[in-house]
């Protein structure tokens, strides 16, 4: 590795703040260079190679974002920081959209400059992390070292897939934001975690919130910590999401179902890369990178008024949409002998033989599901199997069962014609969703013997979830005051 500092360009029309910046960094022990319009910019670009542009965006003879334009269209590996007046979100987004590494808001606060710069200096090639920087989570090689491992579980080889894989392994560079679009089941927080593997934060936390799991009460605290005696039963100072997955990633599932009131703080948070405590009077500073997720249309709600729309464009400036399993079938059987293997290790057993016929019977059905789907269905596929090797009638048994695929089921000849007069639909739809997830967790709960841990696990979810879902649903277990008989 090449021993030299880290060499910056700092790029700013006005004087008194060059001075400060290239001070500040003088201190943290790299190079500087500093320029005060474009044309200063591109000269010294010319003649100079560095590892990091630092540069406002408005300056007297043009903007900063040309510099950005020239550094992509020449394909030089210097990362790219943008600096823009506060206020300016569109600004920010266009310069993480057009290929910025990260932003910073004037006027700068020191602190969170020298963070986003070692940020920035420690995912280049061949250069020594500064002093204050070195053996910070994200140095150099980490993340070759320990990131493929999510990405070697987005199994598959079709088209969609490898489009998935390549666009991941672009975007984990930088520190924009990504919002990941996909339906149930069709693994976006495995996505999440590639992202996060492959970036320079592989080495740093990565936290999953469920965003619908928890109660809106309590998303303030959950989000951004809580100071003892804050609320009743605070007992003591704890640390929320933002906090826990400092210099690392927070990866925000279901974002759609947070409420307008949490996404107007959850805004600020992201904005001001800061967080207030409930029951504190400052702020703290927070060094996160954003991934959220959601199997909703976010530009539906946006237009419906359900979901803040300077939020929206905050959250989405990288876009990576997940095909569903339909709409690649080809990766059938290597999905399935993936899964076979992992659910062959977890119970310790030999992985049995995957089967032409097996393969195509699960491929005659909807999978509507996706991935979590056929892994169900494997799983029963094995516990219910002979011996080593699925049988096809083992498999059908399977899927058939399965609730989601009831309705697409194909109906026997001797089924009389009123089984194909559909439903009327509810007046309350709110209502019939609640009426049947209440039905689907007392069953469950029942198989289980009221174990919510097992119970949880047999739905795949989170045991927070389901006690969230127990008790909004008013669901009471034998042993619980005022217990419900047909719990």
């Amino acid at each position: 590795m090449n021993s030299q500092p880290a060499s910056i360009l700092v790029v700013d029309d006005e004087p008194d703040l060059r001075t400060l910046y290239e001070l500040t960094l003088l201190r943290e022990g790299y190079r500087i260079d500093t320029a005060g319009t474009v044309a200063q910019a591109r000269e010294l670009l010319a003649t100079h190679s560095y590892d990091v542009v630092i540069t406002d965006m408005r300056l007297p003879d043009g903007f900063g974002m040309e510099l950005l334009h020239d550094l992509r269209q020449q394909q030089r590996p210097e990362r790219c920081l943008v600096m823009t007046a506060y206020g300016s979100a569109e600004n920010a987004v266009e310069a993480l959209r057009a290929g910025a590494f990260d932003y910073l808001t004037k006027p700068v606060d020191l602190k969170q400059f020298r963070a986003v710069v070692a940020s920035a200096v420690q995912g280049t090639e061949g250069v020594q992390p500064p002093r204050a920087a070195t053996g910070r989570p994200g140095a150099p090689g980490t993340a070759s070292r320990i990131g493929g491992t999510a990405l070697e579980r987005l199994v598959g080889e079709s088209e969609a897939i490898r489009n998935v894989k390549q666009r991941v392994a672009k975007v984990a560079r930088g520190m924009a934001p990504v919002l990941v679009r996909g339906e149930s089941g069709t693994g976006k927080e495995l996505v999440a975690r590639a992202l996060h593997e492959n970036s320079q934060r592989a080495a740093g936390p990565m936290v999953a919130v469920n965003c619908g799991a928890i109660p809106e009460a309590l998303l303030e605290a959950e989000f951004f910590g809580a100071r003892k005696g804050s609320y009743t039963g605070a007992t003591q100072d704890r640390a929320g999401y933002f906090q826990a997955a400092q210099g690392g990633t927070l990866f925000l599932d279901e974002i759609g179902d947070l409420p307008l009131a949490m996404q107007s703080k959850l805004l600020r948070a992201i904005q001001e890369r800061s967080v207030r405590p409930l029951g504190a009077t400052q702020e703290e500073p927070v060094d996160v990178r954003i991934v959220s997720a959601t199997h909703r249309d976010l530009a539906a709600d946006v237009q419906a008024g359900r979901f803040r729309q300077d939020l929206y464009y905050r959250l989405n400036v990288i876009e990576v949409v997940i095909p569903p399993l339909r709409e690649r079938r080809e990766d059938l059987p290597a999905l399935c002998r993936a899964l076979l293997t992992r659910i062959a290790h977890e119970s310790g057993t030999t992985a049995p033989e995957l089967t032409d016929s097996m393969v195509q019977a699960i491929a005659a059905h909807p999978l509507t599901g996706n991935v979590r789907e056929l892994e169900n269905l494997l799983h029963r596929a094995v516990a219910l199997g002979d011996g080593d090797e699925l049988h096809v009638d083992c498999a059908v048994s399977s899927v058939t069962s399965l609730p989601a695929l009831a309705a697409t089921a194909p109906l026997e000849a001797s089924a009389p014609a009123a089984a194909l007069v559909p439903e009327p639909l509810p007046r309350d739809l709110q209502g019939w969703l609640d009426q049947q997830e209440r039905s689907i967790l007392v069953r469950a709960l029942q198989e289980n013997h009221f174990n919510r841990t097992a119970t949880a696990a047999r739905l795949g979810i989170s045991l927070r979830q389901i006690r969230y879902r127990i008790a909004r649903l008013n669901i009471s277990a034998p042993g619980d005051n005022h217990a419900d008989e047909d719990a």
